[in-house]
């Protein structure tokens, strides 16, 4: 992919520390993704992976820093101004967080009762397009028990999509899933990115799914809570000058990685 200047960017990191009492997680870290970028937050266990997340989302607000959206900053937003950030991004967590007592249109319609004013045969209209863009046509009247892993996760996009953001976040999309479901739920995201030009920020440990989807990445080092790189996965898998580097995503066990691993 080719270079685009951070002022180009939709969304900008800047200093961002942030952490858990007075223990920072990731110390002084910045990072920009270009706007139809599928974008892949990668790093142990451990390096601040979920919390850069929670805080490019605005659940969490970090000790100091800025997250840029569109040039807004979420972290010092208040009030209407705020809402509208919000407006632009759609988020699906880590297990999908569907709810178990809704069918998946009454799931998906949700953000659209809570936000816009539609008359229910326009929501429900909506709903029914966002889950046939996931390939969930027909399930419509499916509870989320009915429905295995993998299309919780579709139908979880769904609903992250119900108000047309331009930005989805997606923690990690593959957690739980066989390999095959995982590579179908990498192709939905690769569709979206590229028919509808959506931009994707996914917090993964998935290299297999990182190396199919991610037009760049950000590496985090637990040891140092900064960045260990930036780049195109399989450029820095095989030619970072960084051996640890290398080795992360090559997912090669050697006694620096076991230091690092093992580092208080």
């Amino acid at each position: 992919m080719s270079m685009v200047a951070t002022e180009d960017a939709i969304i900008r990191v800047e200093n961002l520390t942030a952490g858990y009492g007075d223990t920072p997680v990731v110390d002084s870290i910045s990072f920009w993704v270009k706007p139809g970028e599928v974008f892949v937050i990668l790093g142990g266990s451990g390096s601040g992976k979920s919390t850069i997340l929670k805080c490019m989302i605005g659940i969490y607000k970090p000790e100091s820093g800025k997250v840029l959206i569109g040039g807004q900053d979420i972290v010092s937003a208040e009030g209407e101004h705020r809402f509208q950030i919000l407006n632009r991004i759609g988020v699906m967590y880590q297990k999908g967080a569907l709810f178990g007592s809704m069918t998946l249109l009454e799931n998906v319609r949700l953000p659209l009762e809570e936000f816009t004013e539609l008359p229910p045969p326009a929501m429900d209209l909506i709903a029914t397009l966002k889950l046939e863009l996931v390939g969930l046509h027909g399930f419509e009247d499916k509870m989320p028990s009915e429905l295995s892993g993998g299309m919780q996760k579709r139908a979880a996009i769904a609903r992250a999509m119900a108000l047309d953001p331009e930005i989805l976040f997606l923690d990690e999309p593959s957690s739980g899933l066989d390999p095959i479901t995982s590579a179908e739920v990498d192709q939905l995201v690769l569709n979206l990115a590229r028919n509808l030009g959506m931009t994707f920020v996914i917090v993964s440990h998935d290299l297999a799914s990182t190396y199919m989807i991610a037009d760049r990445v950000v590496i985090l080092d637990t040891k140092t809570k900064g960045i260990a790189a930036t780049g195109s996965p399989m450029d820095l898998r095989d030619r970072s000058q960084s051996p640890w580097v290398r080795q992360f995503l090559n997912r090669q066990v050697t006694p620096e990685s076991n230091k690092r691993a093992h580092s208080p």
